[in-house]
């Protein structure tokens, strides 16, 4: 095991810039919230889930596009996060399963599959996209390893099965998660290796970009 050391002290946020740290968490959950219900929904109800004035919203976010990126990236970063910790672990077929589940649990996909073709994405979020697809690949790779993962299962698959998860709902947030889980659970045990063959080819590269196209406002 790699040693570690302890990390520096950050310096503390003084009193403007811990406030508006906070407001921006909050402002973000809000809009999470808001847009995870309805991807159409107006600015003006981030800010009136958050409690804020919409002056101070558009200050920190000039434009419900900035506002849908911003969220995007950090829905990102919440699934690399995921994804690097799941690295962490020995056993590549463990590595896998946990990570979709807590991706699952944290209902971090669902941001993806609400707000796909709701704003232009621009090259801000590269980084965090390239690194999500790096993340999958080593972890399908890790869990092909030990054999227990279907050989003709790739990375991309990944996507199809948190697609199937986060278009489950209803509305008890707690019964939600439950059929969530249950619905992982049956996904995964299709994910092991056995004799049986899986019907047509596997997601390729590029195939689901589409959604990603800005859509025309009706």
């Amino acid at each position: 095991m790699a040693k570690t050391t302890d990390s520096p002290a950050r310096p503390a946020l003084s009193g403007r810039k811990a406030q508006a740290a906070r407001n921006d968490g909050i402002i973000l959950a809000a809009a999470r919230e808001v847009f995870l219900a309805d991807a159409g929904a107006p600015i003006a109800a981030v800010a009136d889930r958050a409690g804020v004035g919409i002056s101070a919203l558009y200050r920190r976010y000039p434009s419900k596009e900035a506002l849908l990126r911003t969220l995007c990236e950090d829905g990102l970063r919440r699934y690399n996060a995921e994804g690097d910790a799941a690295l962490e672990e020995s056993d590549g077929w463990k590595a896998l399963v946990g990570f979709l589940e807590r991706v699952v649990d944290a209902d971090v996909h669902s941001l993806a599959v609400h707000l796909a073709g709701t704003f232009t994405p621009d090259e801000s979020l590269l980084p965090e996209v390239v690194h999500s697809g790096e993340v999958n690949d080593e972890l399908v790779r890790r869990a092909h390893a030990t054999g227990r993962l279907r050989p003709e299962v790739n990375s991309l698959d990944l996507g199809l099965i948190l697609d199937a998860c986060a278009a489950i709902t209803v509305p008890d947030p707690a019964r939600t998660a439950q059929l969530r889980r249950r619905t992982l659970a049956i996904l995964v045990a299709g994910l092991a290796a056995d004799d049986v063959e899986l019907p047509g080819p596997a997601p390729v590269a590029g195939e689901f970009a589409w959604r990603w196209e800005r859509r025309a406002e009706t």
